[in-house]
This record gives C-alpha cells, structure tokens and sequence, in this order.
C-alpha cells in the first residue's frame, strides 16, 4: 500500500505546542489551562482598592468645600497622599499578578523520543522499577543519581516529556509541562509557579500582603479621627463611614489568606526549598544541597539574573499533515520497525530465556520465515501505519483473530499501566488552598 501523500505546514510554536498552556498575542504571552481565575484575582485586588480610593477622593472634595465655608483649612486623615500611595501600590500588585501568569515559568522542551539505550543502561542507579511502556525492546531506569554541589540526588523519568527531569523540576498535571525549579501550581494565578516566575510571585503576594494592612490601617484611622463629627462616638462613626468598615471586614479576612502565604515563602526563601519539596519533607532527614545561607537565598531569588526561556513560542515549526481523502495516516518519527522475522526471534528469546533460560529449539531456529514475512508484508505495513510507539495507548475493540502485539507483552509484562504513566506528574502539582491549610 502506497504511503499517503503529505505536505509541510509551517507553523509557530505556540501553535504545534503539546501541553494544556494557552497563548495570547500571537504567543507573546502563554499562561496556563485556568487563566479565567486571574480575572477574578484582579477584581479581588482592584475591586476594594479602587472603593478606597473613591472614598478618598470623596472626602478631599468634602473637606474642599469645608474649607471655602467656614475659612478654616481641614487636614483629613484621607487626604492626597494617601490616594497615590494607594495608587502605587495597587498598580505594582496587578502588574507582578500579570508577569507572574503571563510569563513561561520554567518549562523544560520534551524530547521526541526516549533516551537512547546505552545511556539508559548505562545509569548505575539503586533503582529496580524499568519502564518499558512505550518501546518494547528498551528499559529505562525509573531514576537515575546527579551529583548536585557535591550532593548525591535523585531525579525521575517523565514519561510524557520522555526525559529525566532536571534537579528539582517536576511535571505539572494541570498545564502537563516539566517544569524547572517546580514550586506549585496556583489556580490564582493561573500558572505554575517555578523558575522564571518566582520572583514576581513572591513580590505578588508581599505586595498584596502590605495593600491589604495598609488600607485595613487607613480605613480604622478614617473612623476614628471622623469620630469628632459623631459627637466622638467611635460606634457611630461606623455606622456613618461605611465604606471604612467594609473595607476593614474585608481586609481583615483577606490578610489572613494572602499573609500567612507570605509568611510561609518567606521561610521557604530563607531555606531555599520550594513548596513541592517542603510538603515531600524532601530536606527533613538530609542536607539541602542548594542552601547558601539566609542572604545568599534571598540574594539568589530577587537579584539573581533570570535565566532566559528555553522556549521561543513564536519559532517557525514544520508540521506534517495529511491530505484529505488519503485516510488516517501517522507521520514516520525516527525510529527503526523491526521485520517480523526479528520480531518473531526476540519475542521468542526472550520469552523463552524468562522461563529458564531456555534455548530456542533447533527446529524453530532452522524454520524458513521468507513465507511468513511475505504474507506479513501487507498486514505489517497496516499494524505499522496505524501505530505510533510514541503514542498513548488508544483503547480500541481488538479482533477476535488478531495476536496479542509484542508490545502489548511486554508493557503487561512489566506491569506499567496507561493510568501510571497518565499520573507520572500528577503529584507535581501543589494548590495554594494546602498551602494556606497548613500555615
């Protein structure tokens, strides 16, 4: 049967990109599957801040009038000053909320294929769990040791990047990226949390932290120097500067929240451990390699240079496709398709070494496979259009004739199921609800 015809399709990263990431602008900015939260984050933020600064503007204009009628020069505790320090405060917190869900936090490229085989059997490493998975004739350990600062660590095979993750990258479920210096995914931000975006995060939430205190402050002195006008009744001045106690109710709920997280990365900075590996205990029985020390962490994260992308989003990438009406058709990836007779003599080797160490009988061995693999030509070329050793596992109502496939074998052999390998990186991703729950 004729390979179907195909034709190149230029097309940018962001187009052909893998992973649960949305992007904006023609790839400029990529921000994760639930950015829709980051509206609601910035009506949270801009929604009290901009009632305060109404209210402050308010009383500027009644203390104007004030002034003109009885010739006196009032000085409001809500005055001028405070409306810009407001301001400031308020557009620097939206500003680090969009660089830190608008910007790429540290996401590691996917390989095409699995690591090549000498490298994976030439990891020595204590592990015994092998994947076999995708590809039927190569093991890969599960982990691998890296020597970091002198230190031994452990790091993992990812199974939907098919690599071994850098030191202290972990694979997020919900964007489905590797992801550098992996720390959490914050459904508020809509992104994850990790190399490239630590820093504007942390500034997010001590600058949210401090606008929460300061217009908690403002708002309990608007009540009380507004007392006098009250016949200096602290509970009637309430009841007349309405704004001031909602504005206070609400502050005082919401520092509670954005406070304790802060207080929590805080100690996580002065550490050097992110979130992932505090809540894994990861440093609890063992030395961090990476502390340099309470200045030297915080020096590392807010005046460190920031490493580039390793992503340009909008590169040019060529996508093959199929023309229509040629049926459905997968792209040749780079790897080498065994003949059935090589097929037949590793399945059969193999197998009969697990039993015993076996050999093959003579009468096997001495069997003229050319028959076989002519008949199996056309059979063959259909098993192998159809299946891509790359893929996921599609389930499909399996013929009641057709032989159970050696890759099938092998991967129950080795019993690594498609529900394991969907949840390889299901345990990267930490919410900031855990966070808080446990500040």
């Amino acid at each position: 049967m004729a390979t179907p015809p195909q034709q190149s399709k230029p097309l940018r990263l962001y187009q052909a990109w893998k992973g649960n990431n949305r992007f904006f602008c023609g790839g400029r900015f990529i921000f994760g599957p639930d950015v829709s939260s980051l509206f609601l984050s910035t009506f949270l933020i801009a929604g009290p801040s901009i009632t305060f600064c109404c209210q402050i503007i308010i009383k500027i204009l009644k203390y104007e009038k004030l002034d003109m009628s009885e010739h006196v020069v009032h000085h409001p505790i809500l005055g001028l000053p405070v409306l810009i320090v407001t301001l400031v405060i308020t557009i620097s917190d939206l500003m680090f909320l969009f660089m830190t869900s608008s910007r790429d936090p540290g996401i590691v490229p996917r390989n095409t294929r699995p690591p090549e085989v000498d490298e994976g059997f030439s990891v020595t490493t204590p592990s015994v769990e092998w994947i076999s998975g995708r590809t039927p004739h190569l093991r890969i350990p599960r982990t691998k040791d890296v020597i970091v600062n002198g230190f031994s660590v452990k790091v993992k095979y990812c199974d939907t990047c098919m690599l071994y993750r850098p030191p202290r990258a972990s694979h997020c479920s919900v964007c489905n990226n590797c992801v550098q210096k992996f720390d959490h995914h914050c459904p508020w931000v809509g992104q994850c949390i990790g190399l490239r975006n630590y820093r504007f995060f942390c500034l997010f939430i001590s600058t949210s932290t401090f606008l929460c205190i300061y217009v908690f402050t403002f708002s309990w002195l608007n009540i009380i120097t507004e007392r006098n006008h009250y016949h200096n009744s602290v509970w009637k001045s309430m009841k007349g500067e309405v704004l001031s106690l909602v504005l206070i109710v609400y502050t005082f709920i919401i520092v509670w929240f954005v406070g304790g997280l802060t207080v929590f990365h805080f100690y996580l900075m002065s550490t050097n451990q992110t979130t992932y590996e505090n809540f894994r205990y990861r440093y609890d029985k063992k030395e961090n390699p990476y502390n340099k020390g309470f200045w030297g962490n915080f020096k590392d994260v807010f005046f460190s240079k920031t490493p580039p992308s390793m992503h340009d989003f909008r590169s040019l990438v060529i996508e093959e496709i199929v023309e229509a009406g040629s049926g459905s058709y997968t792209p040749n990836i780079g790897m080498d398709v065994m003949r059935p007779k090589e097929k037949i003599d590793i399945e059969l080797g193999s197998k009969l070494s697990m039993d015993g160490n076996l050999s093959i009988p003579s009468i096997l061995q001495n069997l003229d496979y050319s028959s076989i693999e002519d008949s199996a030509n056309v059979k063959g070329r259909r098993e192998d259009d159809g299946l891509d050793p790359f893929a996921f596992p599609v389930a499909q109502k399996p013929a009641s004739h057709a032989p159970k496939h050696s890759m099938q074998k092998s991967y129950d052999e080795y019993g690594f199921s498609g529900d394991e390998r969907a949840s390889e990186g299901s345990d990267g991703s930490v919410k900031d609800d855990q966070v808080l729950q446990s500040t």
